[in-house]
């Protein structure tokens, strides 16, 4: 099998303006096939993963902080890279990531629409409610019920004040009316999915957190430990010990800030549901601040999932097991 290095990055568009083919596809169709193709990890890397896959060849997706910081020179150039990534292929060192399907990718983008959709949505709530408040009307969350609309229908505004309301009024109504079959199909999708049936077992999470969460983490088996997972997610602390002394951050938030944001809103669900997330929670708030509190009812809830997919066994008869020291890892005889 033939080894070669790929792109670098995304700036070699698959198809170029007035020609057929573009110069990475031009150029990847001479290869023979099969050949192992190595490239750094972007943001926009999958039209040429998808482009190779169908020309037959084997793209592997490295990680690029880790393929980074194993090259130590100065100069930087493309053909340095290049061969650097070829080097690390050859030698068997290569920092090769997990890539889901195409089919797991578009229903991702599901996901991410409605994702994104929903902070609109937020955002135009936070400023009706400050709309209400300059006007000495606090109502909070009982602002989005029918009589809290019928006040701010009828709030006495100035000319722009009232057509900045109307506006906002008006655009929530059409995310409103853009989120809904959104939700509807998320949950047609979980429905389907027997891993996100499996997790919505577990009081507190939905169809849209399960689904999200299956889609996000792909095979369990590629984590031996529920610690990885919550590393992988970005909800353990940044560490920067040294000298016999540890010192802790932050958590780190290198992961999927949809799936984090999801989780965190889970976890607050299953303390109310769950009795044993509820005493975690409430003998760790007499600790820490609240907010500390719900990350790491996160970062649990994070992991239980994990046990979930890992011993297909559904909530409560996970629980035992979850911190068992006993259980095999997966995969293993």
């Amino acid at each position: 099998m033939l080894i070669m290095a790929g792109h670098r990055d995304g700036r070699n568009r698959r198809a170029e303006a007035g020609t057929g083919l573009g110069s990475a596809e031009r150029f990847y169709r001479q290869v023979p096939a099969p050949a192992l193709i190595g490239m750094e990890a972007t943001g926009n890397c999958h039209w040429l993963v998808d482009l190779l896959a169908e020309l037959g060849h084997e793209p592997w997706v490295g990680d690029a902080a880790q393929i980074r910081t194993s090259y130590v020179r100065q100069q930087k150039t493309d053909k340095r890279d290049a061969a650097h990534i070829l080097k690390l292929l050859v030698e068997g060192r290569f920092p090769r990531i997990w890539m889901p399907s195409s089919g797991v990718r578009d229903l991702r983008q599901l996901l991410l629409h409605r994702y994104k959709l929903v902070i609109l949505r937020a955002r135009v709530k936070n400023e009706l409610q400050h709309l209400c408040l300059n006007q000495g009307v606090q109502r909070k969350h009982k602002l989005w019920s029918k009589a809290g609309q019928k006040l701010l229908r009828e709030l006495p505004l100035q000319p722009w004040a009232g057509r900045r309301r109307d506006d906002l009024l008006a655009l929530m109504a059409m995310f409103e009316q853009q989120i809904e079959p959104l939700d509807q199909a998320v949950k047609a999708e979980a429905q389907r999915d027997k891993r996100a049936l499996l997790l919505q077992t577990q009081p507190g999470v939905g169809p849209i957190t399960a689904l999200a969460y299956v889609l996000t983490l792909g095979d369990v088996s590629r984590f031996p430990r529920g610690k990885q997972v919550a590393s992988y997610l970005g909800l353990i602390p940044r560490e920067h010990s040294s000298g016999g002394r540890q010192k802790l951050g932050a958590i780190t938030k290198q992961g999927n800030r949809m799936l984090r944001m999801l989780l965190v809103e889970a976890a607050q669900a299953a303390v109310r549901y769950d009795p044993q997330f509820r005493r975690e929670y409430q003998h760790r708030c007499h600790q820490k601040p609240k907010a500390v509190a719900k990350v790491a009812a996160a970062r649990k809830l994070a992991v239980r999932l994990y046990w979930m997919l890992r011993t297909h066994q559904p909530y409560p008869e996970v629980v035992p097991i979850e911190s068992s020291p006993r259980v095999a890892l997966v995969g293993a005889s």
